[in-house]
């Protein structure tokens, strides 16, 4: 075995990899309903008028304004009553003085009316309707164009599309919107001892755990991510044989085989093809990971362990991943809680300690870096600063809630 030798802060291994990546600038066309979650590669300019028309904010008769100013509790104000306009429905008649139209919520507002009386306003009298209210000119009325005028922007290169926004494309008639591409990222378990989900396990084996929560990971942060059909043994032509099947890749991530046994294979591998930039961080858990560049691909070697593996998944993937794909930096979530018990940490390693908040403390969830019941039975995370080795109980730290 060969141990890994020095090791480099987070920040470091932070600053190496940010300063490796570039933001994806190739577009793609997309359908609005696969919309949601990705970036705009180019402003949106308006066509149309939203609303397209002058249309009623509720439901009630379309007049003219002045015809109502005489309009009282006791003393109705008598329009004649000419038609009844739906949703959807172009109105056939013009109003007139002393005339009005029923005018459900939506509709189109007739020619010559200026406002809207609501129905509750009014009552019907054989042919005519009685206004006991008073109406101001554009009373109950959205004007053309009042939610979005034609020739704006609406929305700017760059922005994060929510639902809402996608709503906004759907007002403007767009069925397709031009959006950045999403980082390619392939994820490769590798390990002699590890198998496929809904396989046979034989005496020795485990199964593969980590391709399947580091692809949930990157699948919810813009990333599309796919696990190779095969798990791959630690022999090197083997390793050399996956690096060059997908050289075109923005990522190549492969699970396990970058800690210090004989059989790990991946460093030299990497090496072989291009560089490795650094092999181990400071924290715990995660100590053995792994970032390299094959060309135009990065490649990370992320600890075998479970629990390490999806640790920096959250704390640095995640972040790398993101910006590569021009999506805003995530929210974090905090909450100030009194720890449960004492927690003696390692001095010089930057520790990630999952916990869970049971009756309004932190209680540390962590048990080993092999158990991902440590990070599944967890609701967040503290930070221990690497030269500190103690928190007593009841001390306040800081949950970053996952």
């Amino acid at each position: 075995m060969k141990p890994i030798g020095s090791l480099i802060t987070l920040d470091k291994a932070m600053e190496i990899c940010f300063s490796s990546i570039k933001e994806i600038t190739e577009e793609e066309k997309v359908h609005i309903l696969q919309a949601s979650g990705r970036v705009i590669s180019r402003d949106v300019i308006s066509e149309i008028n939203v609303p397209p028309f002058a249309r009623s904010a509720m439901d009630g008769y379309g007049v003219i304004s002045e015809n109502t100013f005489t309009a009282g509790q006791f003393k109705p104000v008598r329009l004649k009553f000419i038609e009844k306009i739906h949703a959807g429905m172009k109105p056939e008649s013009a109003i007139k003085p002393g005339e009005c139209s029923q005018i459900a919520t939506g509709a189109m507002i007739p020619e010559g009316a200026d406002s809207v009386v609501i129905v509750e306003n009014t009552e019907t009298d054989g042919e005519d309707i009685l206004v006991y209210k008073p109406v101001y000119p554009g009373q109950n009325i959205s004007p053309e164009g009042e939610d979005i005028s034609k020739n704006s922007v609406v929305l700017r290169k760059g922005d994060f599309l929510t639902p809402a926004k996608t709503g906004v494309l759907a007002a403007l008639g767009m069925e397709y919107i031009d959006v950045y591409r999403k980082p390619k990222a392939v994820i490769i378990p590798t390990g002699n001892e590890v198998r496929t989900a809904g396989t046979e396990l034989q005496t020795g084996q485990i199964y593969d755990v980590n391709s399947y929560t580091l692809h949930s990971v990157l699948n919810l942060h813009g990333v599309n991510a796919f696990i190779h059909e095969e798990i791959i043994e630690d022999e090197i032509e083997k390793i050399e044989e996956v690096i060059r099947l997908y050289e075109n890749v923005d990522f190549l991530i492969f699970s396990g085989g970058s800690s210090v046994g004989e059989r790990d294979v991946i460093i030299e591998a990497i090496a072989h093809h291009g560089e490795v930039l650094f092999h181990g961080i400071a924290v715990k858990p995660g100590k053995p990971t792994l970032f390299g560049k094959i060309k135009d691909t990065l490649v990370f070697g992320m600890p075998g362990n479970p629990s390490s593996c999806l640790s920096n998944a959250y704390i640095m993937l995640i972040p790398l991943f993101r910006k590569m794909a021009c999506l805003p930096e995530g929210i974090i979530r905090k909450m100030k809680l009194p720890l449960s018990k004492r927690v003696v940490s390692t001095m010089g390693r930057h520790q990630f300690l999952t916990v869970k908040i049971v009756s309004g403390e932190a209680e540390p969830a962590f048990k080993t870096s092999g158990a991902i019941t440590s990070m599944s039975e967890a609701d967040g995370y503290i930070e221990i600063p690497a030269l500190v080795d103690l928190l007593e109980k009841g001390e306040m730290v800081e949950v970053i809630l996952f």
